[in-house]
């Protein structure tokens, strides 16, 4: 039996593999995901009331550094 742990690890390898990134910005999302980040900030930020500007940040980073598909 797998562990959740595990079963967590292995959904996020899977999310990450069949996502296909339009740029830096979609590829720094899926990382800060993967590894909790985005979480911990989304947190902060509702604690704070302010936006953390992710989504911003997100959209500007593919459109200067867009991937070539």
């Amino acid at each position: 039996m797998q562990s959740l742990y595990g079963a967590i690890a292995n959904y996020k390898l899977y999310y990450m593999e069949n996502k296909k990134s339009k740029g830096l910005g979609d590829t720094i999302a899926k990382i800060t995901k993967a590894t909790g980040i985005k979480k911990v900030v989304k947190k902060v930020s509702e604690a704070t009331g302010k936006d953390c500007g992710c989504d911003k940040r997100q959209d500007t980073l593919n459109r200067l550094f867009p991937y070539n598909n």
